[in-house]
């Protein structure tokens, strides 16, 4: 059984606050702090950070794809497949941060400025088990709900290095 997605209004809310709440959540964190996991097997706010902007890469790319081109077939990409070819993990954190908040502020623009038909653009998803439809309101929710989850670690992760 598949959840509800979440109106176009609270997906532009939820992306547009995320940059912050990871700011706010690691505001005084030393660099150290930041790339610490707090136990064997767990991500460090680094890695969290890194793992957000593979899917916004990954995500953010498909919405981008599916408003330029007419109905496109994409080629599924795991972000944590994507990851591993990015030097995300590496990159300082604030340095990191930034490169998210900008790309953040660029997608939810485009969003908000879409007319209400234009979040149903769809296109074929190909590569990954049965071909799916994907559309720009899916992208953006699923995007929206899984940083959800991520953003609630981040604050763990963070409040457990203070």
């Amino acid at each position: 059984m598949s959840r509800t997605r979440l109106p176009a209004d609270q997906i532009l809310s939820l992306l547009a606050a995320a940059p912050g709440l990871i700011a706010a959540a690691t505001a005084g964190l030393s660099s150290e702090q930041l790339r610490t996991a707090p136990a064997p097997g767990e991500w460090s706010a680094n890695d969290i950070l890194a793992h957000l902007r593979a899917c916004a890469d990954v995500w953010g790319g498909c919405i981008a794809t599916i408003l330029a081109e007419d109905h496109p077939t994409i080629r599924a990409i795991n972000p944590r497949a994507w990851m591993k070819r990015t030097d995300y993990p590496q990159q300082e954190f604030r340095v990191s941060l930034q490169a998210y908040t900008a790309q953040r502020e660029a997608l939810v623009a485009v969003l908000e400025a879409l007319p209400p038909v234009a979040w149903a653009r769809a296109a074929t998803v190909k590569g990954a088990g049965k071909p799916l439809e994907r559309t720009v309101l899916g992208y953006a929710d699923s995007l929206a709900v899984h940083e959800r989850a991520h953003l609630k670690q981040m604050a763990r992760v963070a409040a457990a290095m203070m």
